[in-house]
């Protein structure tokens, strides 16, 4: 029989069964939200976690069973999984062993009522990333997935030299940029701006902050450089597409995908 699960939460830490207090959001390196699948076939745990997972401005999605989980995972590319072991018919076990063998890497939580030791020394080595019992702390589980988020981020920045916002490409070793296939020939500052925007996708970034990192004041400071740089990037990027850079006014410039 299945152990009804239980979720406690920290004192003062969750309002409505969500985590209240948290850093600022974590995203891809291309800016956008972190995507997460949680797989349970306990309806009213996998809405609390994926309740939880959208406070922390990720995108989280449920599955009921591993069969369903294999569609959702293939059309929605998660970062992370958390995954119950004990489901009927394709357990988390037989879920994870697949996508494993299917070459997917994606971090993964077994979050799950078997406790004893050696289901725990199973289910890591079967490929999981860490391992929770039921009853879960609502406010541990989120903060162990950040933590795995924010790995599995930087292994994927450290592993490709491109930064992406959008269908827009920079490949920092090549030095070639390219908006939906579409090769975009830019000016050595030029390519620096841009790169230092896609550095910091979402992010505003004020003139004083443009004019050091890229210029690092060596022209005099003139403002006005900026926006004139700005356009030149806009001419030949925005009009590939949706409009990427944006202005905030009284504020600066960012990049960021619609």
């Amino acid at each position: 029989m299945k152990r009804v699960c239980r979720v406690t939460r920290a004192a003062g830490s969750v309002h409505a069964g969500l985590v209240t207090s948290r850093p600022a959001p974590l995203t891809r390196p291309d800016g956008s939200p972190i995507r997460a699948v949680v797989v349970d076939d306990e309806a009213n745990l996998s809405d609390l976690l994926r309740m939880a997972l959208q406070n922390e401005g990720w995108e989280a999605r449920i599955a009921a069973n591993g069969q369903e989980a294999l569609n959702v995972i293939r059309e929605f590319a998660p970062d992370l999984l958390v995954l119950d072991i004990m489901m009927p018919g394709l357990d988390g076990m037989e879920l994870l062993a697949r996508i494993r063998a299917a070459g997917n890497d994606v971090p993964v939580l077994f979050l799950t009522a078997k406790d004893a030791v050696e289901d725990r020394i199973a289910g890591i080595s079967a490929g999981a990333d860490d391992y929770v019992t039921k009853p879960f702390n609502l406010e541990e589980v989120v903060v162990r997935l950040r933590g795995m988020a924010r790995r599995h981020v930087a292994a994927v920045a450290d592993a490709d030299p491109r930064l992406r916002v959008g269908d827009l490409t920079l490949d920092e070793e090549s030095y070639e940029v390219e908006r939906g296939g579409i090769p975009i020939k830019l000016t050595a500052k030029e390519f620096e701006l841009l790169r230092y925007l896609m550095q910091n996708p979402r992010r505003v970034l004020s003139k004083a902050q443009i004019l050091d990192q890229v210029w690092s004041y060596d022209f005099g400071g003139n403002g006005s450089v900026v926006e004139i740089y700005i356009s030149y990037l806009r001419k030949k990027i925005d009009t590939l597409g949706e409009p990427l850079i944006h202005t905030v006014r009284g504020v600066g410039y960012t990049i960021k995908a619609s």
